[in-house]
């Protein structure tokens, strides 16, 4: 019998784990950087170097996936299935089932094709699962390095709109925009500098990381990620960084400026979110006592969000029992890792 459950959360980026320990404990969450995209050892290695950390190895092991979507794949049916592949080499004698969303939890033998529509980027549906058993009316936002879902729960049901990725971006449940890894100029066209508005050249400069880093709310053990131009991941380097979309030359005694600027185009993402938020406040599922529940590594964002429009702000940490303390990593940080390990955790129980 498994002493544990490992939650998988394998992304195109990142992948995430959570340890969920015989005491229905969250007792590690792990991040790794993996650039699935220029190819599957990136994949490999990755799950290796979790693997070796997790004190327990008597675990069973479930997974969800957004990396189906990388362009490695030919298309997302060979994404999903390569990556269960990967996994099932990786975790041999170990139990591996894989979260196929609203068909729940399915071994690797039970799997076809028609399957994969379900597997592939499901792990948004977990976490918003995982909190309606919670919260019986909430707004569900998770704000990560790269994309933002926001879910209406109601009557302890998530009220999805779309499934599919393609689905959910025209109902404004998948809001194309991180903290981390977000190009600056997919999240502003012009912006307010130095009195004027003034258009901003569309070009890979600086990412949404160098944003947060001037304006002090980027955690850094986030930012896995290499920098526009691969210089380093301090505060000069950044406003430098930024500087390039406006064309005017960077000095380290206008860094104030610089800041203000950061503010600004952080501004307009943040506006962005919460358009799409009171698009979905206007269903008329909430009333002004219900949550926002945070998730994600942008997560604070969502708190801001919350106070603007005047709602209660609950953090997705606080609907499970952890005990993590030596870590830059926390459970809302991988919501999506944490809530298969205890979604596979009640279905054991319920069989």
């Amino acid at each position: 019998m498994p002493q544990c459950i490992v939650g998988w959360d394998i992304g195109g980026a990142h992948i995430k784990a959570a340890v969920l320990d015989s005491s229905d404990t969250i007792s590690n969450v792990y991040q790794v950087p993996c650039p699935l995209w220029r190819g599957i050892e990136f994949l490999k290695k990755a799950i290796a170097e979790i693997l070796k950390k997790i004190p327990e190895k008597s675990c069973s092991h479930v997974i969800t996936m957004t990396g189906e979507l990388v362009d490695l794949f030919e298309n997302r049916d060979q994404g999903v299935a390569k990556i269960i592949q990967v996994m099932q080499n990786s975790i041999t004698g170990s139990e591996l089932k894989v979260y196929a969303g609203l068909e729940g939890f399915l071994a690797p033998g039970q799997i076809n094709r028609s399957h994969y529509k379900a597997i592939a980027s499901a792990n948004w549906l977990a976490s918003a699962s995982l909190t309606a058993d919670k919260i019986k009316t909430g707004l569900f936002i998770d704000i990560g390095s790269t994309t933002t879902d926001i879910l209406v729960l109601a009557d302890h049901k998530v009220q999805a709109i779309g499934l599919t990725d393609y689905q959910r971006m025209i109902s404004a449940e998948l809001v194309y925009t991180g903290i981390i890894r977000t190009a600056v100029m997919s999240v502003a066209q012009s912006a307010y500098f130095k009195g004027q508005n003034m258009g901003l050249m569309a070009e890979y400069f600086a990412t949404m990381a160098d944003v947060f880093r001037l304006t002090g709310e980027l955690n850094e053990a986030h930012d896995q990620t290499d920098t526009a131009d691969g210089a380093e991941k301090n505060i000069p380097a950044s406003a430098k960084r930024l500087s390039r979309m406006t064309g005017y030359e960077y000095s380290e005694n206008d860094l104030p400026l610089w800041r203000q600027f950061a503010q600004n185009i952080k501004s307009q993402q943040k506006d962005k979110i919460k358009q799409a938020c009171e698009k979905h406040l206007s269903r008329n599922y909430l009333s002004n006592g219900d949550f926002f529940i945070g998730a994600g590594v942008g997560r604070f964002l969502v708190k801001q969000i919350a106070d603007d429009l005047g709602y209660p702000y609950l953090d997705f940490s606080a609907l499970c029992e952890q005990k993590i303390t030596h870590s830059n990593i926390n459970t809302a940080d991988c919501a999506p890792a944490v809530s298969v390990a205890l979604l596979s955790e009640r279905e054991n129980r319920r069989s």
